[in-house]
């Protein structure tokens, strides 16, 4: 319950901010701090998971080896972490502004806020570093935006390996770049 109503107050203080529906501008001179929607961070969440024992975010290595805690959170984890739940709430508000703030610099064309939800979750996922060498990120900066879906699939491997986990997820962030329902995935 403490959980739902810190994250109302979040949003609350966020809510003038959203432009859902509506074009974001370029990075130039646009508006860049618009954050990520429920429906960004639901599909995070979801595939991201957080798993608890005892009622607290436990540390656990993902597919990749490495240790994260929360929903996704890397920094500074290590073996044996234990968050509460709000602090993994907390956690993935604040790594999700940052990830947005990646993405509108990167980003050198308007989006639609589920564009911008899409490109989040994947650069939360992935990193800035991987999403400024990538062909989607040169093909959406050239406009060419029924493209970007396909491009955001291809990133589908661990150490090398496909994985069932990140075709799911892709999927729903492909869908979700159209504006489509991604709930089913």
């Amino acid at each position: 319950r403490k959980m739902v109503e810190m994250f109302a107050k979040y949003l609350k203080k966020k809510v003038t901010q959203w432009s859902i529906g509506v074009a974001r501008k370029p990075k130039y001179g646009g508006d860049t701090n618009t954050p990520i929607t429920d429906e960004g961070v639901a599909l995070v969440k979801k595939f991201e998971g957080c798993p608890t024992e005892d009622g607290v975010a436990v540390a656990y290595q993902c597919a990749a080896g490495v240790w994260t805690c929360g929903y996704g959170s890397t920094r500074g984890v290590k073996q044996g972490d234990v968050w509460s739940l709000e602090k993994a709430e907390e956690m993935l508000i604040s790594e999700l502004e940052e990830y947005g703030h990646h993405v509108s610099n990167l980003v050198t064309v308007p989006l639609e806020q589920c564009q911008f939800d899409a490109l989040t979750s994947w650069c939360f996922n992935l990193g800035p570093t991987n999403m400024q060498s990538s062909t989607m990120l040169k093909v959406l900066n050239q406009g060419n935006y029924e493209e970007v879906p396909s491009q955001l699939k291809r990133w589908n491997k661990v150490n090398g390996q496909v994985n069932d986990g990140l075709i799911r997820r892709r999927e729903a962030e492909a869908l979700l770049f159209e504006g489509k329902n991604w709930e089913m995935i």
